[in-house]
C-alpha cells in the first residue's frame, strides 16, 4: 500500500481553514466565554463613573445652596446624596476591578494554555520558525498586553459613551447652551484626541512588540551561549548588540510616553475649555433669569468630573494599537501550520503480544514542498527484537528518518506501518507511546536527577528508577553522591558531564519502557572514548529490543543485525557489519579511517 500525504508545507501562513479575521476581532472572540463577567465589570465601572459625577454635581449644589444659609432640612437630601455617591463610587470601583481582572486573568490563562498547546503541536519540526527568546516574549509579554483590550479599551469607550451621554443630558436639562458646549468638548476629547495620539503612536507601537521580542531573544542568546562567547572572545560584541536593542526599545518607550503626554495635555486643555465655556454661557443665563444661581455651580463644575470619562481615552487609543500588534504576534503562533496534521478519526493500534513491527516502503519525505527530498525511496524492516543501525554522511537523511518514524514529520509518499497500520492514520501520541526516542540533544531540566528520570514515568517506583540507572551505567555514580537521586543537575544539566547527560537520557528511555527504540546520535558531542563506551552500553541495554540506532560512528555496529548506509536520502548500502567491511564501499572506507584515527590517538598517549 502506498500513502500520499496531503500538501501541508511547513512555511508560514494560516492553515486553509483559518478565518482571516483582524487580530482585535479575534481577541474579542476569545473573550466570549467571559462576556458576562466583562459586561458586569463595565456596568460597575459605569456606575463608579456616574457616582463620581454625581458626587461632584451634588457637592457643587450643596455648597452653593448652603452659602445661602437655608433651613438644614432643605440640605438633607443633598447631604445624603454626597455620602451615597462617595461610598458607592469606591464600592463600584472595587467591584469593577475585581470582576474585570478576574475575567481578564481567566482569559489570559486560557490563551497561554492555547499558545502552549500549539507550541506542543509544532514541536519539534515547526519550532525553528521562531526564536526561543522571541517565543518567550510572545507567550508572556504579548499575551499580557492583549488583556488591555478588555480592561482599558472596550470598557473605557463604553463607559464614556453611556455615562457621557447621561451627563450631557443633565447639563442640557439645566442649560441647553452649556450642554452643547460640554458635548462639543467631550466629542473632541473622545474622538479627535485619541485619533491624533493613535496616529502618532502607530509607528512606535508597531515597533514595540517586535523590539521587545528581539531584545528577549538576544538576551537568551547571550545567557545560553555565554561559554562559547567567552571562549571565542565574542562577549563584547553580543553585549553591544543587546545594548543597542535595549536602546532601541527605550526610544520606542519614550516615544510612547511623549504621545501619552500629548493626549493628556490636549484633554486637559479641552476640559478647561469646557469649564470656561460653561461659565461663558452660564453667567448671562443667570443674569437674565434662565438659570438659577445655585445651579450655575453644577453647570460649571460638572464638566470637570465628566472629563474623567475621556481622560483615559488617548491612552486607550495607544493601547488599542499595542494590543493589535501583540495579538498579531500571538496569532502568528496560533496560526502556524502544524508539521504533522493529526487524523480526524485516529485508527486503533492492534494488540501486539509478540512485539511491535515497523515496515517502511518507498519512503519519501521533505521539509518543504519546494525543497528536495530528504528521504527518497527508503525501505526498512524493524520486526520485534531486530536492531538496525543507520549511518551515513551529514545531511544523508538519518535524523529525518527518525523524525518520520516518531511522527514528528509527515511523509509525502510511500508507506510506513506500525503493526500493519499506516502511521499517518495514527494519533501522534499513540505512535510515541510505542516508539521511544533518545536524541543527541535530549533536554535535561534544572531540577533533581529523580525528577528528570520521572519525566519518563511519574508512577515509577524507587526500584524501577534504580534499575533504569543501572541499565544506563549510572547507578554506582548516583549512589556515590551525597544527595543521591536528590542531587540537582543545574540548568541544562550543567553539573553533569556530557556522557552523564546522555546516560541520564538513556535511563529515561529505559524507564519509559517503549517497545521500539530510536537512538538518534546518542554519542554526538562526546569524546571518542566516552562515545565508544556509551555506544557499547546502548547496544547492551537494547539487546532483544527492537532498536534503530542512528550514528556517525561505526564502533560496535558488529552487534546489530543490519547496517543501512544512507546518502542523499537514498539507501546506498545495506547488510551486516562484516559484509559491508568486506564490500569495499563507503562503509568499509569509513571503518578503516576510524581505525586508523584511533590507532594514531592511542600511539600519542
Amino acid at each position: 500500500m502506498t500513502f500520499t500525504a496531503p500538501a501541508d508545507p511547513l512555511g508560514g501562513g494560516p492553515p486553509p481553514s483559518a478565518e482571516p479575521r483582524a487580530p482585535l476581532r479575534r481577541t474579542l472572540a476569545l473573550a466570549r466565554p467571559a462576556a458576562g463577567r466583562l459586561t458586569l465589570a463595565t456596568v460597575l465601572g459605569g456606575c463608579a463613573a456616574a457616582a463620581a459625577i454625581g458626587l461632584l454635581a451634588t457637592s457643587a449644589w450643596l455648597i452653593s445652596r448652603a452659602s445661602e444659609q437655608p433651613p438644614i432640612l432643605t440640605l438633607t437630601v443633598a447631604i445624603v446624596g454626597v455620602r451615597f455617591f462617595g461610598i458607592s463610587r469606591g464600592v463600584f470601583r472595587y467591584g469593577e476591578r475585581v470582576v474585570g481582572h478576574d475575567a481578564a486573568l481567566r482569559l489570559l490563562a486560557d490563551l497561554r494554555v492555547s499558545v502552549y498547546r500549539r507550541l506542543e503541536r509544532l514541536a519539534p519540526a515547526g519550532l525553528p520558525a521562531f526564536r526561543s527568546g522571541d517565543l518567550l516574549a510572545r507567550l508572556v509579554g504579548d499575551v499580557d498586553t492583549m488583556q488591555d483590550l478588555l480592561l482599558r479599551v472596550v470598557p473605557a469607550y463604553a463607559i464614556a459613551l453611556v455615562v457621557g451621554a447621561a451627563t450631557v443630558g443633565l447639563v442640557t436639562w439645566l442649560l441647553p447652551a452649556a450642554g452643547a458646549v460640554l458635548l462639543a468638548a467631550l466629542l473632541a476629547a473622545a474622538l479627535a484626541v485619541p485619533a491624533l495620539t493613535a496616529a502618532l503612536a502607530r509607528r512606535s507601537e508597531a515597533r514595540q512588540a517586535p523590539a521587545r521580542g528581539e531584545l528577549a531573544a538576544a538576551v537568551v542568546d547571550l545567557l545560553q551561549g555565554a561559554p562559547d562567547l567567552v571562549a571565542n572572545g565574542a562577549v563584547a560584541a553580543q553585549r553591544a548588540r543587546v545594548a543597542r536593542l535595549d536602546d532601541e526599545l527605550t526610544v520606542v518607550a519614550a516615544a510612547t510616553s511623549r504621545n501619552a503626554g500629548v493626549g493628556s495635555g490636549l484633554t486637559a486643555v479641552l476640559g478647561g475649555a469646557a469649564v470656561w465655556g460653561a461659565l461663558a454661557v452660564g453667567i448671562p443665563a443667570v443674569a437674565d433669569g434662565r438659570l438659577d444661581g445655585v445651579a450655575l455651580a453644577v453647570v460649571v463644575l460638572t464638566p470637570l468630573a465628566a472629563f474623567e470619562l475621556v481622560a483615559g481615552l488617548p491612552m486607550a487609543a495607544q493601547s488599542l494599537e499595542r494590543v493589535r500588534q501583540a495579538a498579531a504576534r500571538v496569532f502568528a503562533v496560533l496560526d502556524a501550520p502544524e508539521p504533522v496534521v493529526e487524523p480526524a478519526v485516529a485508527a486503533a493500534l492492534p494488540a501486539a503480544p509478540d512485539g511491535h513491527t515497523m515496515v517502511v516502503r518507498g519512503l519519501r519525505a521533505r521539509y518543504r514542498d519546494d525543497a528536495g527530498w530528504a528521504l527518497d525511496g527508503v525501505d526498512l524492516d524493524l520486526p520485534p527484537g531486530r536492531r538496525v543501525a543507520v549511518v551515513g554522511p551529514s545531511g544523508a537523511g538519518k535524523s529525518t528518518l527518525a523524525a518520520v518514524l516518531l511522527r514528528f514529520l509527515p511523509y509525502a509518499q510511500g508507506s510506513v506501518t506500525l503493526d500493519g497500520v499506516e502511521l499517518a492514520t495514527l494519533d501522534g501520541d499513540t505512535v510515541r507511546g510505542v516508539v521511544g526516542l533518545a536524541a543527541q540533544d535530549a533536554h535535561v531540566f534544572d531540577t533533581t536527577l529523580e525528577e528528570n528520570l520521572r519525566l519518563a514515568r511519574r508512577s515509577a517506583t524507587a526500584d524501577e528508577l534504580r534499575a533504569a540507572l543501572a541499565a544506563a551505567r549510572l547507578l554506582a555514580w548516583v549512589d556515590g553522591l551525597p544527595e543521591g537521586l536528590g542531587t540537582a543537575v543545574g540548568e541544562h544539566g550543567s553539573r553533569l558531564s556530557g556522557g552523564q547527560r546522555q546516560r541520564l537520557a538513556l535511563a529515561r528511555v529505559v524507564l519509559a519502557g517503549a517497545p521500539v527504540l530510536v537512538l538518534d546520535e546518542p554519542a554526538e558531542h562526546l569524546d571518542t572514548t566516552t562515545a565508544d563506551a556509551l555506544t557499547a552500553d546502548l547496544l547492551d541495554v537494547t539487546r532483544g529490543r527492537t532498536t534503530l540506532v542512528i550514528t556517525h560512528r561505526l564502533t560496535g555496529l558488529d552487534q546489530v543485525d543490519e547496517v543501512v548506509v544512507l546518502d542523499g536520502g537514498r539507501v546506498r548500502e545495506r547488510g551486516t557489519h562484516a559484509d559491508l567491511v568486506a564490500g569495499g564501499g563507503w562503509y568499509a572506507e569509513q571503518w578503516h579511517r576510524e581505525r586508523e584515527t584511533e590507532e594514531v590517538a592511542w600511539a600519542r598517549r
